[in-house]
């Protein structure tokens, strides 16, 4: 009998918005801020990431960020 065991879940979080100057992260409008998502995995996150960017890419001062939640939740993971 052969078990599959499933990936271990590693939150990511997209999201972006555009930023006040290229110099620096500050966002010109929290309130404008495009929270993409949630992924349970790199992968996923980084496909989510390259779309948004790609579709912006005529927008110097929009950018896109993933954050790797879980480490943000247990330091201690790699």
């Amino acid at each position: 009998m052969s078990h599959e065991v499933e990936p271990r879940q590693l939150l990511h979080f997209v999201f972006g918005g555009e930023l006040k100057s290229l110099e620096d992260v500050e966002f010109k409008d929290l309130a404008k801020m495009d929270l993409v998502g949630m992924y349970p995995d790199f992968k996923s996150a980084h496909a989510a990431w390259k779309a948004k960017a790609q579709s912006t890419v005529d927008n110097a001062h929009m950018r896109y960020f993933i954050v790797h939640l879980h480490r943000v939740l247990d330091p201690s993971d790699d």
